[in-house]
């Protein structure tokens, strides 16, 4: 394993009752990345998660942590793991609690207790800390579990749908946080099948489908070598939007169309300026027209096919 990488997977299969959940699964995770594990539910992304955690154990293949093949739990003290199913101790008071999980990743109870305030007033929790875990809300619990996540100010965080139950205005928190983690040294792998927010926060990605890899690598890369030629199409109202792509079908690879917005995939050599000028025949008003980078939804719809999400094998929540 390379020194720069903190997560090196080599080959790795599970299978679950005659489901292949993960096949033939290769990744590397560069030291003080957001990478970001990305695909439909039941892709196989948690799957490849306990594995990693050492949860669950590869029927074929390799994992190795911090350069040392995996085995045991030495790693854990080194590991921040939020998982998609929460768990929290609904009757405890949540800084108790939060103390806690502080002292069982080794961290004593006075710093785990000043680290606990720190992260509730960040997180406008503070006057929550005395209550009982079940009188918070959902949103507030998957903050307070985040918390959890954070007290031993782990090397690498691996967080499963971090932002479920949460709204707009606090997964953009989550979000700053988590780049800015990054960027202080943190290595972080954020699985979601949500394509728009990994755009946002992720500097590399590897999307699975139906438990295999579709691609790889550095955002920026991948952008530029999957891409094609993208424009994007906003109409004044859908009335004559269906007319006006009709007009350029011939031109198009593939589009995602919402009737008033639309993302073109050109077919080859096709000038966009062609595009453009077949559109304003048909005497469409368009409020928006650029070329731009190909969405991480777009990617993924062109290399897994559109029939991912219907066709990926159920995850596995055991071990």
């Amino acid at each position: 394993m390379s020194d720069t990488n903190v997560v090196a997977i080599d080959r790795i299969a599970k299978r679950f009752s005659g489901h292949v959940a993960v096949e033939d699964l290769s990744l590397a995770v560069p030291k003080g990345a957001v990478y970001g594990l990305l695909g439909p539910n039941g892709a196989g992304k948690t799957t490849t998660i306990r594995m990693i955690m050492n949860i669950t154990i590869p029927d074929e293949g390799t994992i190795e942590l911090f350069g040392d093949r995996l085995g045991g739990r030495h790693h854990s003290a080194r590991i921040g793991y939020l998982p998609e199913e929460r768990g929290l101790y609904r009757k405890m008071r949540v800084r108790d609690m939060l103390v806690f999980l502080a002292e069982a990743k080794g961290v004593d109870r006075a710093r785990g207790g000043a680290k606990a305030d720190e992260w509730l007033r960040r997180l406008d929790l503070a006057e929550w800390g005395p209550r009982k875990v079940e009188e918070l809300s959902k949103g507030m619990q998957q903050k307070v579990q985040f918390i959890g996540t954070m007290l031993h100010e782990p090397e690498l965080l691996i967080l499963d749908e971090p932002f479920s139950g949460l709204d707009p205005i606090n997964q953009q928190v989550l979000r700053d946080i988590i780049v800015h983690l990054s960027r202080s040294g943190a290595t972080i792998i954020f699985s979601t099948h949500q394509m728009d927010v990994a755009e946002k926060i992720c500097d590399h990605v590897c999307i699975i489908a139906r438990g295999r890899k579709v691609l790889d690598g550095g955002l920026a890369e991948v952008k530029r070598v999957h891409g094609g030629t993208h424009v994007a199409v906003a109409f004044e109202d859908t009335a004559a939007s269906a007319e006006a792509m009709s007009a350029v079908a011939d031109l198009i690879a593939v589009a995602d169309d919402s009737g008033v917005f639309a993302e073109l995939k050109l077919k080859e050599g096709v000038d966009p300026q062609l595009v453009l000028e077949r559109l304003m025949r048909t005497g469409v008003r368009i409020r928006r027209f650029e070329r731009i980078e190909p969405s991480l939804n777009r990617i993924f719809l062109d290399k897994a096919g559109p029939d991912a999400a219907s066709a990926a094998l159920p995850e596995v929540a055991h071990a």
